[in-house]
């Protein structure tokens, strides 16, 4: 009984002090493999609240102060073909190219220094998005439009997070998170008819994105010992 008593708490002080390992460098450096995420609304979208996939589009940065570290974060150009129907099941259908990219800066904190950590962090930064296509009349395909559409904002982000070391410079990290996205909107729409009718429209929005899950890894550098 003894031998076993002491076998457990040789395991407990070795997951200590393995958990820690990531609190020993001055800075880490991360990339996210999968992203699944909402993209924010385009025009009158129905199917807004849809999610969408990336991959090896996210990198982070982040500043280590043993519980606490100074994260910045970005993706690069997130691009991709998108069809959706706009206004009403039955109203139009929008074809064309949207980008997405956004930037932003926050902290993180663990909750506990055990072999697996969980951990929550709040980032704020800027979004962008460029929405280019045509829309279609359901019941009427020889009408059409060209539209040019963007967003630009600000954005805030609580997350929770799991972390695992399985080496001592590198660490496996997942989570969720909630985008709370304050824009200015603009679009552009030029009827294909013979006056090449233009008109513009200029929109305040507010929306909460979900975005469920988010699956990684960071590599620790420069040893503070």
């Amino acid at each position: 009984m003894r031998k076993i008593l002491i076998f457990a708490l040789l395991i407990s002080l070795s997951g200590t002090v393995f958990a820690q390992r990531d609190g020993n460098y001055n800075y880490s450096i991360g990339v996210r493999a999968y992203n699944l995420f909402q993209l924010p609304k385009i025009l009158d979208q129905t199917n807004s609240s849809d999610y969408t996939t990336s991959y090896l589009n996210g990198l982070m940065v982040k500043f280590n102060d043993n519980q606490i570290g100074i994260r910045i974060s970005g993706n690069y150009y997130f691009k991709k073909d998108l069809s959706f129907k706009n206004g009403c099941d039955n109203c139009e259908i929008a074809t064309g190219d949207v980008d997405d990219f956004w930037a932003k800066i926050g902290f993180e904190k663990n909750f506990n220094y055990s072999a697996i950590q969980p951990y929550f962090a709040v980032d704020l930064g800027f979004r962008g998005m460029n929405f280019k296509g045509k829309i279609n009349e359901v019941n009427n395909t020889s009408t059409s439009s060209n539209t040019i559409t963007s967003k630009r904002g600000f954005i805030a982000t609580p997350t929770l997070g799991l972390k695992i070391n399985p080496v001592k410079q590198i660490s496996l990290f997942a989570e969720c998170n909630m985008d709370f996205y304050f824009s200015y909107e603009r679009q552009e729409r030029t009827q294909n008819d013979a006056a090449n009718t233009r008109t513009f429209a200029k929109f305040n929005k507010t929306e909460t994105l979900i975005n469920p899950l988010s699956i990684g890894i960071q590599i620790h550098l420069v040893d503070k010992y």
